[in-house]
């Protein structure tokens, strides 16, 4: 029997349609979220992902105040310009588009943004924040990623959680987020070091492919019955597609679907999450900032 297909698209509007009422809530006592987002480069993914982010923002009534850097962009230049939008009033979000030109200091970057304003959720303040469990901004693709698992009805309590993937965006924050008591999953964090990965796939109540590599999950590595969670989106080459390449997740979705009882599409599925969890980030630290 098939896998049901998570539509990313769907929950995703959803999701907007609840941020759009709360935006028009906010515009009647005077308050419009304001997001900026920093490009700095012409990096062609990063340009789309940027348009995309001032696209959403515009549909809902969200001030988008950011601005595209030269590649030559100096490191505290930069720095100037994000503490420029820390002490900006009408900014409620900062987000720094990555990657950077290899001349800047990425981390140094993502630090020096105010926490209160981090609605990416990856300053060292929020990321400790969410480890502790108190109020913070948590990165957008694993939100986007349990806000599916939620909405979905897809059973957390006593599941076993097979992440494969450990970086700080994706992998390390989704394990902080499923141990939660309030979905009291068992976690186990996979990567490249893992021997045997296919068994602990096999495992997997609930299986989340987020390394970056196209069809590194293979179909039959899915347990019957499971939830797989593809986060990636790898570029294939096609010569028959438009473009000259097509998306590929880290699953191999065909096979997978075969066996799985939800799974998400690549495209389609976590990505419209991400920029959605964007949004409802920015929203609400306007509404923090109005309190």
């Amino acid at each position: 029997m098939a896998a049901t297909i998570i539509d990313g698209k769907a929950v995703a509007q959803e999701i907007r349609e609840e941020i759009g009422a709360r935006v028009r809530a906010l515009a009647a006592s005077g308050i419009t979220p304001g997001l900026a987002v920093i490009l700095v480069g012409e990096d062609p993914a990063s340009v789309s992902y940027v348009t995309g982010k001032e696209k959403a923002c515009a549909e809902l009534g969200i001030a988008s105040l950011g601005r595209h850097l030269p590649a030559s962009t100096s490191q505290d230049e930069l720095l100037a310009l994000v503490r420029a939008f820390n002490a900006d009033p009408r900014v409620h979000g900062i987000l720094v588009q990555m990657p950077l030109p290899k001349h800047l200091d990425e981390k140094a970057v993502i630090a020096a943004i105010a926490p209160e304003k981090d609605v990416d959720g990856l300053t060292p303040i929020n990321i400790g924040r969410m480890i502790l469990e108190e109020p913070c901004f948590v990165p957008c693709t694993p939100q986007g990623v349990i806000e599916l698992l939620k909405r979905t009805g897809v059973p957390t309590k006593g599941a076993h959680a097979v992440i494969v993937g450990r970086s700080n965006l994706v992998g390390k924050p989704l394990m902080s987020l499923l141990i939660r008591k309030s979905l009291n999953a068992t976690v186990t964090l996979c990567h490249t070091g893992t021997a045997d990965l296919a068994s602990y796939c096999r495992s997997a109540d609930i299986l989340i492919a987020c390394a970056g590599s196209a069809g590194l999950v293979r179909g039959d590595w899915v347990k019957p019955g499971a939830c797989v969670i593809d986060v990636g989106v790898n570029r294939v080459e096609d010569p028959t597609a438009k473009k000259g390449f097509r998306l590929k997740g880290d699953v191999e979705y065909e096979a997978a679907a075969q066996a799985a009882g939800w799974i998400t599409p690549v495209p389609g599925g976590v990505g419209p999450m991400t920029i959605t969890m964007l949004l409802a980030n920015t929203v609400e630290a306007a509404a923090r900032a109005g309190a």
